[in-house]
């Protein structure tokens, strides 16, 4: 099945909301932790009951999966059909271009995917696309949804909007398709801003935060935890891919100042032999441990053994391992950007950084333990974050402009 439709629909004769999900940010058998936020909101909109989903996720082409080739060679790995958490998903492949790669990857991706969601609707025909992200990923579905006379959502996540549009040809591609769609949705109110200076619509956006699942992240006893990892006095995490943004050299620069306490880095990338070799020459080796990527259900442990999560990266729309964190009863120190500030809204949830820096860290991390929050306070500040709101804004979403395409873009109809 494509969803799971509820007695309450079925009793009401309310007929589930059929979409389309869009995406190259979303989990597979080779990148498990791919978009993996992506892949949590989809999971709670099926789970209402309301919604049935398929998934189109493109992966670039890659002819060899030799591991020399690094994060290339998963690509070829990718299945090009498999199903998740009872959920289907298309993995179309699609070109990408040296050098010139970033102006022409809307167009290769619409040309390559177009065929897999046309086939779908063949099928079973769908209500709207929902793409993430929006370039070149929203673009593309875009220039689908134009072909098929389908609603459109976009939703903003982050660096689509904060980064990318300094570019012209996309900025320009971005403007165009924020036009088409028929909502907009950001995970954070600060990802609005971009948009209005594209001359997008404030009345066409809607704020729909990230959740935190609230039962998968929650305390776990700590002293197991630690005797799992084989720590013990102040332990400090830094979660998320090994990439300059991020800002784990700041944190591993920090340490300097923060003597006594142990780091533990997860995740992959390809910044992991220099943040190593860093670690080495700052003589900081012994007190930083290299987790390697780690599966999203395993976090819960890890984030319940550290005194403090620390997050200095120089871009973010909403950060999701700021509630996971917190849930599971662990403070955060961030970094003052986009939508950092609106998931760090109390003491109870932590400190932002006054600058982003190694002695902006070191200073967050003293001015957090200074006045530590009780870990059940800082739990119930995630609580107010459950996926619930979320789930409800989307249906509510989905459902306005369904009934209404035909009345606002007479020109997109079926084809």
């Amino acid at each position: 099945m494509d969803g799971r439709v509820s007695n309450l629909a079925t009793a009401k004769g309310d007929g589930p909301i059929r979409i389309v999900t869009f995406s190259t940010l979303f989990p597979n058998a080779a990148q498990p932790v791919n978009g993996v936020f992506v892949e949590n909101r989809l999971r709670h909109l099926v789970d209402s009951g309301r919604v049935e989903v398929r998934v189109v996720a493109p992966v670039p082409w890659f002819p060899s999966a030799n591991p020399r080739f690094g994060i290339w060679a998963r690509y070829k790995e990718i299945p090009a059909y498999e199903e998740r958490h009872g959920i289907r998903i298309w993995h179309p492949r699609f070109p990408v271009v040296p050098k010139v790669g970033m102006t022409v990857a809307p167009s290769l991706m619409y040309l390559w995917t177009r065929n897999v969601v046309r086939r779908l609707r063949t099928e079973t025909d769908f209500d709207l696309i929902d793409a993430h992200y929006f370039y070149p990923d929203g673009v593309a579905a875009a220039l689908i949804a134009r072909e098929l006379g389908k609603p459109l959502v976009i939703t903003a996540r982050g660096t689509d909007l904060n980064l990318i549009p300094q570019f012209t040809l996309p900025r320009a591609q971005i403007r165009w398709a924020a036009g088409l769609a028929d909502e907009v949705i950001t995970v954070c109110e600060a990802l609005k801003q971009p948009l209005l200076d594209l001359g997008v619509a404030a009345e066409k956006m809607r704020t729909l935060r990230n959740g935190v699942d609230l039962v998968s992240f929650q305390p776990r006893d700590r002293t197991i935890a630690r005797a799992k990892l084989g720590v013990s006095g102040q332990i400090l995490l830094s979660v998320g891919l090994l990439i300059e943004r991020k800002g784990h050299h700041l944190v591993i620069d920090a340490m300097r100042q923060l003597p006594g306490a142990t780091l533990l880095i997860v995740g992959s990338g390809p910044d992991r032999g220099d943040l190593e070799a860093r670690a080495r020459a700052g003589g900081l080796a012994d007190r930083i441990r290299f987790l390697g990527e780690v599966p999203h259900q395993a976090l819960a442990e890890i984030y319940s053994a550290a005194d403090a999560l620390i997050l200095a990266s120089s871009r973010e729309g909403w950060a999701n391992v700021l509630l996971e964190a917190m849930a599971c009863g662990t403070p955060v120190v961030a970094s003052d950007v986009w939508g950092t500030k609106e998931a760090v809204g109390a003491s109870e949830a932590g400190v932002l950084m006054r600058e982003r820096s190694a002695d902006g860290v070191a200073d967050g991390v003293h001015r957090l333990f200074a006045a530590l929050p009780d870990r059940s306070s800082t739990r119930r500040y995630a609580q107010q974050y459950s996926w619930d709101a979320t789930t409800q804004g989307q249906i509510e979403l989905f459902k306005r402009i369904i009934p209404t395409l035909g009345a606002r873009h007479p020109a997109r109809q079926s084809a």
